[in-house]
């Protein structure tokens, strides 16, 4: 009895006032604490300073036990000639059905990259004319600022020109002058 009591009291120690309420109040739910189980049995042993132990022993089986575990096949029915040939038949449609959706699906892949590769390639020759034209324009461009600043050279080439036979003709008038 004394032994009962110490272990009581260690358990009190390790369980929540909440479940002591509710061991006092529901004792029999606490009577079976270590679970049923039909073919081992549980033993608690002394509580030890890394915890609680216990004693799993498993009990031989028995012969009542081996009949409720055995699984029993399905029984086989007799096939004919004609269900073979029939499964034959389903699974070659589904292989060809298999391979019509497989080639389907690599035309399908083949048609999309036949589509991105024109597609690339429409790209690729729209911007080489878009290049093309941006660099005639930016020649044509060149070539009219060229001529222009070419005119304007020579218009004061000549304005020069102009400037240096008046000054000699004013000068070759004083010079009749002051003769």
């Amino acid at each position: 009895m004394a032994k009962t009591a110490i272990a009581y009291k260690e358990k009190m120690k390790e369980i929540s006032v909440l479940s002591f309420i509710c061991s006092c109040l529901y004792p029999e739910t606490r009577k079976n604490i270590m679970g049923d189980f039909q073919d081992m049995d549980i033993k608690p042993l002394n509580k030890r300073a890394s915890g609680q132990a216990f004693e799993v022993i498993l009990k031989p089986p028995s012969p009542v036990s081996d009949a409720a575990h055995c699984i029993t096949s399905p029984p086989k029915k007799d096939i004919s000639l004609e269900d073979i040939q029939k499964k034959l038949e389903a699974a070659e449609d589904r292989r060809r059905s298999q391979e019509a959706q497989v080639l389907r699906a690599l035309a399908e892949k083949r048609d999309h990259e036949r589509d991105v590769l024109m597609k690339a390639m429409e790209e690729n020759s729209n911007f080489s004319r878009m290049a093309e034209e941006k660099l005639q324009l930016k020649m044509e461009q060149i070539q009219e600022n060229r001529e222009a600043y070419l005119a304007s050279i020579m218009e004061r080439l000549q304005e020069r020109e102009r400037h240096a036979q008046e000054v000699r003709r004013n000068k070759e008038m004083r010079e009749e002058v002051t003769a």
